[in-house]
């Protein structure tokens, strides 16, 4: 009901991304379907895929030098929209690979055999739509509005003080704290007239 009122049946388009977590993917994009969204991207948070990669870095390569090279060139690759081509690379490395490492690399490729699959590594797409291919502005919001304020030694909160004040956080830091406060706050203070 939250994302209605906030009109995202209206939106363009639609940019979804996370991690690998697979209840993500199970259960966001047949919700925002069955609201009536629009085409709606999908996209595994780059960041998070460079973890990955950095993964197989490490489990490939001996030395740091070796490891760093090759991770930026790999990094380039995604982002530059060649995720079929990174992945041909790594299949090459896990063939040289020992027994341990193998099993490294052969959990990182799973992975991004999954996201390519689903057409959720197409960063070169997404930045030429101008949209944004990391998750790390809303992770930083909600560590600014959420775990300095709620969290901490000796805090509590009843869970509905608590989304409440969430949601005043929000207004406060989304630069809506006057529309808030008349619309809400003002509004049950002072009804609003009904004019004849």
């Amino acid at each position: 009901m939250h994302l209605i009122s906030l009109g995202i049946n209206r939106a363009k388009q639609i940019l979804l991304i996370a991690d690998g977590a697979e209840w993500i993917w199970k259960q966001i994009p047949p919700l925002l379907e069955k609201l009536g969204c629009p085409f709606t991207y999908q996209l595994l948070d780059f960041y998070h895929v460079a973890e990955h990669i950095h993964t197989v870095a490490q489990a490939a390569f001996p030395t740091d030098e070796l490891q760093n090279k090759w991770f930026n060139q790999a990094r380039r690759l995604l982002k530059n929209g060649q995720a079929e081509t990174l992945l041909e690379q790594i299949k090459a490395l896990r063939i040289l690979a020992n027994i341990d490492n193998g099993k490294i690399i052969d959990c990182q490729i799973n992975y991004l055999t999954k996201g390519l699959t689903n057409g959720r590594l197409n960063y070169a797409v997404i930045s030429q739509l101008k949209l944004p291919i990391g998750s790390g502005a809303i992770e930083s919001l909600i560590r600014q509005v959420v775990n300095l304020r709620m969290k901490g030694n000796g805090k509590f909160w009843l869970k509905n003080n608590a989304e409440l004040m969430l949601h005043a956080r929000c207004q406060w830091f989304a630069g809506n704290w006057k529309h808030f406060c008349d619309s809400v706050i003002t509004a049950r203070i002072r009804p609003a007239t009904v004019s004849a």
